[in-house]
């Protein structure tokens, strides 16, 4: 995997429901889940979303995105963190999002 990103787990009773999460606010990404006994690494090439709506759905709407705060020893990548939301995203991944397209300001 090029340029892997996500959070690093301390094992507990959500990790289930934040990799299930996970899944879900990245359908089209292939999600690695790394069980290394007392942590568990989950990363994703590039870019990982996840969102407290979705954290919610499994976790109970009392749950909140800056409880994974708690069980996130560590991360991979670049993070950025809203209200709602957390992503993790690599240099590579930043660079392109901030890159003009090589067509923007061309005139036909």
């Amino acid at each position: 995997m090029n340029n892997p990103v996500g959070p690093v787990l301390r094992h507990g009773d959500e990790i289930d429901q934040i990799i299930a999460a996970l899944e879900d606010d990245n359908p089209e990404t292939e999600i690695e889940v790394i069980d290394r006994g007392a942590y568990i690494r989950i990363q994703a090439e590039d870019r990982l979303v996840l969102t407290e709506a979705t954290l919610q759905e499994y976790l109970g709407s009392d749950y909140r995105i800056r409880s994974l705060e708690v069980v996130m020893s560590s991360f991979a990548g670049r993070v950025r963190t809203g209200s709602d939301h957390i992503v993790w995203e690599s240099g590579e991944a930043v660079k392109a999002a901030a890159s003009p397209s090589s067509t923007e300001g061309a005139t036909a």
